[in-house]
């Protein structure tokens, strides 16, 4: 404070010495003239200094900030100081904002603020795709108007933070949304809408893949367990009766192994520790191994076509290749009634490799496409089971093209046929030289029964 006292002392000291010294030697009509004269000064130059100050605060950012010297000088370099600190605060306090709200922009969940009556006082973007709602529009606009659900609206009177509400989007019945109401600033609440239509879909999954193994497992184990209970309570069955009974039991038996190994195979497919490992894989071979695989499973019932129009190989595991392909060649072979005829081709297409496998089976609708790939999904499912599937062998086959790049086209109509392509990506395609030509690829066995 010391600081501020100082100079306006030391002036009043100096012109009090001055007046005294006019006193003394003029009289006191001079001394009253110079502090009438001194007042008048400091009068006039306070109103300048106000005026000067008073024009600079209206427009700080436009009018330059005035220079004087004395105590006013320390007034507008205080003054001038302290609004350079809120400039940058503000800069700061402007960036952040920004930032928030770039961040809330990008963020992919619908985010509402609403305030104490439950106006909305701003959206994301997202909230327009989750929620139909516009940050300009509807600004202002209750929330309860805008979204008029019965539960929706008991959601909000509950004002239960720690609750989650899952509902259909009101402008998407396929998309489903977790809704959660969390506490934000004063007196105000953040709607944040999330998009959980997978998990809500592998979560179905989880519950048919179990109730499907489940029940493809407890047919042949109730045929296999009846036949053993007949068995053992008639030990003097007939001969030929004994070897039928044992004989289903050994089908039954069998289906449950292959579903194991599908299941199996599945695992090993999805696990993440299960690297891929490239070899050279002839296809031309593969193809006429696995036709002669699919004459066996006809037994003269079907015409086998096979058409190679290239000979390149591709770049992949062998093992899995095969399990995927003999999985499209004897899927055709069951779901094709006999006559008729079953078409594999092997061939290049804008440096993609195509193995396709065409058949004139019964085709299918065009609903059911998109679903074929799912575990245990089946168009039919008596005939599925009729003809030994396991329901698992097309996800075996989309697992084992995702492993390598490529991609399963269907193309399939009731009544005409239906086509099943394995795409293989350039980067999988590999033309073998003379001395790979002649060399023998080992070929695994017997590809697992298709779903």
């Amino acid at each position: 404070m010391m600081g501020f006292w100082w100079r306006p002392l030391s002036v009043l000291a100096s012109v009090m010495l001055v007046a005294l010294m006019l006193w003394a030697g003029s009289g006191w009509v001079a001394a009253l003239g110079f502090l009438t004269g001194i007042q008048a000064f400091v009068m006039l130059r306070r109103l300048w200094q106000e005026y000067r100050l008073s024009r600079w605060l209206e427009n700080p950012d436009e009018v330059t900030p005035p220079d004087a010297g004395g105590s006013w000088g320390d007034i507008f370099y205080r003054l001038e100081k302290l609004q350079r600190r809120q400039r940058a605060s503000r800069s700061e306090l402007t960036s952040a904002l920004e930032q928030f709200e770039h961040a809330a922009q990008a963020v992919p969940d619908g985010m509402v603020i609403l305030n104490g009556n439950e106006q909305i006082d701003w959206c994301n973007p997202a909230s327009r795709k989750y929620l139909g709602l516009d940050c300009v529009r509807d600004r202002g606009q209750f929330i309860r108007y805008l979204l008029r659900q019965a539960h929706f609206i008991e959601f909000l009177d509950a004002a239960d933070y720690s609750r989650r509400m899952v509902c259909k989007s009101p402008i998407d019945r396929e998309t489903t949304l977790s809704l959660q109401l969390v506490p934000f600033g004063e007196d105000k609440k953040l709607l944040v809408a999330r998009d959980i239509t997978d998990l809500e879909r592998v979560d179905a999954m989880r519950r048919d893949f179990i109730a499907n193994v489940s029940h493809e497992l407890r047919t042949p184990l109730t045929v296999v367990g009846g036949f053993v209970e007949t068995l053992a309570d008639a030990p003097d069955l007939p001969a030929s009766e004994s070897r039928r009974y044992f004989d289903l039991m050994l089908d039954h038996t069998r289906r449950m192994q292959h579903l194991l190994d599908d299941l199996l195979t599945l695992s090993r497919l999805e696990s993440a520790d299960h690297t891929l490992k490239d070899e050279p894989v002839n296809v031309p071979e593969l193809a006429q191994a696995l036709k002669t695989e699919a004459e066996s499973l006809s037994r003269g019932r079907h015409r086998i076509i096979l058409q190679i129009d290239s000979g390149a190989w591709l770049k992949g595991n062998l093992q899995e290749i095969r399990s995927a392909l003999g999985n499209l060649v004897s899927n055709a072979v069951r779901y094709t009634p006999e006559g008729g005829e079953i078409r594999l081709r092997w061939n290049v297409r804008a440096d993609e490799g195509v193995f396709a496998v065409t058949d004139t089976g019964e085709g299918i609708a065009a609903e059911h496409l998109p679903r074929l790939t799912e575990r245990f999904y089946r168009v039919d499912r008596s005939r599925s089971r009729e003809t030994g599937g396991t329901g698992l062998g097309l996800a075996i086959v989309k697992h084992v093209l995702t492993r390598h790049d490529a991609r399963l086209e269907i193309q399939s109509a009731p009544g005409k046929g239906s086509t099943f392509s394995a795409v293989f990506p350039p980067q999988r395609m590999q033309h073998p030289s003379a001395a790979e030509r002649e060399t023998v690829i080992p070929f695994p066995g017997r590809t697992q029964a298709a779903g």
